[in-house]
């Protein structure tokens, strides 16, 4: 595609940090001591305005879940700027990292970017944040996975190529054991590097989940770009709390898959501080974290199951004029119904499409070897040998057949038409002689008078 320069200078993070401060965006909890309340199997306190804030836990199904699943076994990959260490919301959840932007820590866990720094924090607390005790805190959609931190750079943060980047940090998101992985970024381009064949093809085949952001009009995508164009991803739009899309904080596109809530966010940052944000670079986390709830509630459900599991169960969007839509996908995403619904039927390939069936169309001539034979080879018996060979002979010399069809049968037209006309001139000869033979003598009888 030789694409990579325009790839990456194309890149953008799909988050809108409208309301993103360093200012506290809910006051630090005072009163530990406040009165528990039990919504299902996690412990919540109604006082928290933090928990009364987080609308999506109800409204998506995601306490209902609760009561089935928090996630428990389930590994999700962030592959984004990086998780920070300090937050009390990430105390056990990270169970391992990594750097492959060359300018973070080893361990994943020291946010890249002058900018975006946070952005890897924010992710991952709305897919699976602990809280911060007795009730309180933010607390992610599955609340008992396990987080793995995969640091990346964008645009000018590090010289290494953002392509290849990801390609690596997917790569060593399935070799540490992730059954989820969440990309909350996008390019402003359709196509993607080559690179990203093999490294998405590597997660499908490992039976991995792939959740990524669609993208949002706000930070000028107008449309889906890679990786959510990449078939067999989970592509995720954006709606406001009343379940519209979302003007800014979202994007259109025939490849999104579900919508889930991208405006009004949570989030924790790498410091501890809690913004509220908006962009699909927080649906995407919601519907991962719900990912991991399905899988961990049905363990024999490979990938491909859980993806139309999830595309199955959701919640019809009211303003969808087909399914799917170019602006909610399939619909609304119900965690609710995809983790309780015994009404959807098993499949046998991935209801969003192939990777290794686009390859193979697309990238034929550098994908398909070359043919090899199906059977021994077959040996052919030499020709006879040539009893006598032809005498060579002159070209100014005329050939047995010039002769027999050529020059004989001139030589005997010629002949017979000499013969022809000897006849005619003597038949000729002898009509003329007859005719002077018989003409009558001319002499006069004169007188002769004397002088």
């Amino acid at each position: 595609m030789k694409r990579v320069a325009a790839v990456v200078a194309s890149v953008v993070l799909v988050t809108v940090l409208t309301g993103a401060t360093a200012t506290p965006a809910f006051p630090a909890p005072t009163d530990t001591s406040a009165p528990q309340a039990s919504a299902g199997p996690v412990a919540e306190d109604p006082t928290d305005s933090v928990r009364a804030a987080e609308y999506w836990l109800d409204q998506y199904g995601v306490r209902e879940a609760w009561k089935t699943t928090r996630g428990a076994g389930q590994k999700i990959a962030i592959i984004d700027t990086g998780i920070g260490r300090g937050p009390a919301e990430f105390s056990g959840a990270v169970v391992g990292g990594t750097d492959v932007s060359g300018v973070g820590s080893p361990d994943g866990r020291t946010p890249v970017g002058a900018v975006d720094a946070n952005h890897g924090s924010w992710v991952a607390s709305l897919a699976a944040a602990r809280g911060t005790g007795n009730g309180r805190g933010m607390i992610g959609v599955a609340p008992e996975a396990e987080l793995l931190s995969i640091s990346v750079g964008f645009g000018a943060t590090t010289s290494k190529p953002f392509t290849q980047q990801i390609a690596e940090a997917m790569r060593w998101a399935v070799d540490n054991g992730a059954t989820v992985i969440n990309l909350s970024l996008t390019t402003n381009t359709l196509d993607w590097d080559r690179t990203w064949d093999e490294a998405f093809e590597y997660a499908f085949d490992k039976n991995v989940v792939v959740v990524v952001a669609a993208g949002n009009r706000g930070s000028g995508t107008d449309r889906v770009g890679a990786p959510a164009t990449i078939p067999g991803v989970l592509a995720v739009g954006g709606v406001d709390p009343g379940g519209v899309a979302s003007n800014s904080a979202s994007t259109q596109g025939i490849t999104i898959g579900l919508s889930a809530p991208s405006e009004r966010l949570i989030g924790v940052s790498a410091d501890g501080t809690l913004v509220q944000w908006n962009g699909t670079s927080g649906a995407a986390p919601i519907v991962a974290g719900i990912a991991a709830l399905v899988r961990a509630a049905h363990p024999e459900l490979d990938a491909d199951n859980v993806l139309n599991r999830l595309i199955r169960t959701a919640k019809p969007a009211a303003g969808a004029s087909a399914t799917p839509d170019k602006l909610y996908g399939y619909g609304l995403v119900d965690a609710a119904g995809a983790v309780s619904s015994s009404a959807v039927a098993a499949v046998d390939e991935n209801p969003l499409g192939s990777l290794t069936e686009w390859i193979r169309l697309y990238r034929r001539a550098n994908t398909e070897p070359s043919p090899e034979p199906s059977a021994a080879p077959v040996t052919i018996p030499p020709l006879p040998p040539v009893e006598s060979a032809p005498q060579a002979s002159s070209p100014l010399l005329p050939s047995r057949d010039s002769v027999l069809y050529g020059s004989l049968p001139l030589a005997g037209a010629t002949l017979a038409a000499i013969m022809i006309a000897l006849g005619v001139s003597a038949a000729a000869r002898r009509i003329r002689q007859a005719r002077t033979s018989r003409e009558p003598s001319r002499t006069t009888n004169e007188e002769f008078l004397p002088s």
